[in-house]
């Protein structure tokens, strides 16, 4: 069984388990766009490994072994879609990026992308650089500005438009 579709399953079925006790084949089917059959037959071999437990008719609850790998993925998701938020992408495309990123990507830069994000959300202050980044991103222009520099900076400066 692929990595991608143990974690695209659990990391559903953590997710819908917030709304009800018990996820049903209707529920992932409707989600993935997908025949009930292969999600039926998906179950069975999630419940072979030891992912899910699966009483037919009745739904699936993940085990202690699928709730690990589904919140490591959705954790993964969530850095992945808020760092590419941070460089502009919108949101939908963020959270569809993120998707497909989460399989693929290594542990250390995994690591490396959790720790700016937080960096990022736990900064104190203006984040100039940010700004000058957002800019750059809108125009292709490099601006340079320090806090001696600022009132002439077209980002900063008393007469600049915000980025956002």
């Amino acid at each position: 069984m692929r990595k991608k579709t143990i974690e695209d399953y659990v990391e559903l079925i953590y997710i819908l388990q917030h709304e009800k006790q018990k996820v049903h084949t209707s529920d992932i089917a409707n989600t993935f766009d997908i025949n009930p059959a292969s999600v039926t037959e998906m179950f069975q071999k999630l419940s072979k490994e030891q992912y899910i437990t699966y009483e037919k008719y009745n739904g699936v609850t993940l085990t202690p072994k699928g709730k690990k790998i589904a919140i490591q993925t959705k954790q993964k998701h969530d850095t992945l879609k808020h760092f590419l938020m941070i460089l502009g992408v919108t949101e939908a495309i963020a959270d569809e990026d993120a998707c497909r990123i989460e399989h693929t990507i290594t542990p250390l830069t995994m690591e490396k992308l959790t720790k700016f994000v937080k960096f990022v959300n736990q900064t104190d202050g203006h984040q100039r650089w940010l700004d000058h980044y957002k800019y750059f991103d809108k125009t292709g222009k490099i601006i340079r500005c320090t806090p001696e520099t600022e009132s002439q900076c077209p980002i900063h400066g008393r007469h600049h438009e915000h980025l956002s």
